[in-house]
């Protein structure tokens, strides 16, 4: 029984050093576990734990963004994976192969797309949305707000809709218009 759990244990932090080493940019935890739940390679609190556990052996690194934590491969990380390329399933690592590029694509639309807000007077709410590509800012927008579940309601239209919204503000300021003279 032992030796079934710690070969277990292995295949597990091999798979996220796999996925993390495929994806090849720095990925945050949230994405990590969307993947990995989906895919049903591990529950929850393994994943959680073996996450944990590769920070504390340096084979991955952590950083914090914004708040949120993004992890990345270490080159410790990156010789362990190749010392033991035969302990992950084969179709696990077909399945991680065959959806890397969507992987990667979703990752980095995910990452392109902000939208948060802060209080900025007794019942004023500032709401920052902003889309990147590349590192190229296209747009940002601040509006202020008179309460903050109009600016939780800004934030989440502008993560689900973006592209939608962005071609609306773009159309409407490039709309010719003229000037209506007062009679």
């Amino acid at each position: 029984m032992a030796l079934s759990s710690s070969r277990e244990l292995a295949e597990n932090k091999l798979i996220l050093l796999y996925l993390i080493d495929k994806i090849n940019m720095p990925v945050s935890n949230l994405q990590i576990t969307k993947i990995i739940l989906e895919n049903k390679f591990m529950n929850y609190f393994v994943l959680q734990e073996n996450l944990n556990e590769l920070c504390c052996d340096k084979l991955i690194s952590a950083a914090n963004e914004d708040g949120k934590t993004y992890y990345s491969i270490t080159p410790k990380g990156t010789q362990f994976l190749n010392y033991f390329p035969n302990l992950i399933n084969a179709g696990i690592k077909s399945n991680i192969d065959s959806a890397i590029s969507t992987i990667k694509k979703n990752i980095k639309n995910e990452t392109s797309i902000s939208a948060s807000y802060e209080q900025s007077g007794e019942n004023d709410y500032t709401v920052s949305c902003r889309v990147n590509e590349d590192n190229y800012l296209l747009m940002e927008i601040k509006i202020t707000t008179g309460s903050e579940e109009d600016a939780a309601t800004i934030c989440e239209n502008w993560e689900k809709y973006t592209q939608d919204i962005y071609t609306d503000i773009v159309d409407i300021l490039t709309k010719e218009r003229s000037l209506k003279e007062n009679s």
